[in-house]
């Protein structure tokens, strides 16, 4: 990890990075970068990107992410990463420190449905208060509760496809 920030998860809520543990603090320690060891390639684009309807598979559900409070309105798209620092939402959870760079990703599966996946990150996900076990899909259901890091977000299936 570049920014100096420490922490108990897996990736840096500061920059998105990965955190460094003991034995590789002690490599760098000893004359080697971290970068010679780790790389992540991270696209981070700066600017905002806004989800276009060309991005938007018309053939599947439609999941929407609701936040009236922080008016938060999200439409899912397949694949898409939930972070400060990567994905199409970013702009959303940018001033969030909680949320991490790349925190959940959303997938849909053909005969489950919507998924979340926790992408390690540190704060969390948790799907009607039960946290995820990180790189395992859980489906999503109308009505859910998803709540990364701290924003709780109400989970909006519409079943008929578009």
């Amino acid at each position: 990890m570049k920014c100096g920030h420490v922490g108990t998860g897996r990736r840096c809520t500061s920059c998105g990075g990965m955190m460094a543990t003991a034995e590789e603090i002690e490599m760098q320690n000893q004359h080697t970068t971290m970068s010679e060891h780790f790389s992540i390639p991270v696209a981070v684009t700066s600017g905002r990107m806004e989800v276009s309807s060309s991005m938007i598979d018309t053939s599947i559900p439609q999941l929407k992410l609701v936040n009236r409070q922080l008016n938060i309105d999200l439409v899912a798209v397949n694949g898409a990463v939930i972070g400060r620092r990567q994905g199409p939402y970013r702009n959303m959870f940018v001033q969030n420190k909680y949320v991490s760079g790349v925190h959940a990703q959303l997938f849909f599966k053909r005969g489950e449905g919507w998924v979340i996946m926790d992408k390690h990150s540190s704060n969390g996900s948790w799907l009607n208060k039960r946290k995820l076990v990180p790189d395992v899909a859980m489906t999503l259901n109308n009505g859910d509760v998803l709540t990364i890091a701290n924003v709780n977000l109400q989970v909006v299936i519409n079943s008929t496809k578009r």
